[in-house]
């Protein structure tokens, strides 16, 4: 059974990520980091295509790069630690 901090749940949520007390964190980072890569290549394409200027390119890929915080976070670390002995 797994315990997920409460911040990070909220994280998830924004994403629509709702991991149950058996989902183990590695596959709830692992599905997240894919809809991350999605995003990142979708965006690539957008430009390629010439949507937007190369000059707002960085500025698009930090702020979706932010909108994913818990990708900086280890699966151990979605977790709430239980105290020390």
């Amino acid at each position: 059974m797994y315990t997920y901090r409460g911040d990070v749940l909220a994280h998830l949520l924004h994403h629509g990520v709702r991991p149950t007390p058996h989902t183990s964190p590695q596959l709830v980072r692992d599905f997240v980091r894919d809809l991350y890569k999605y995003e990142i290549r979708a965006l690539r394409e957008r430009y390629l295509r010439q949507e937007f200027a190369k000059r707002e390119y960085a500025d698009r890929v930090d702020a979706l790069r932010r909108r994913y915080p818990v990708l900086a976070l280890k699966p151990s670390e979605f977790l709430v630690q239980s105290p020390s002995s």
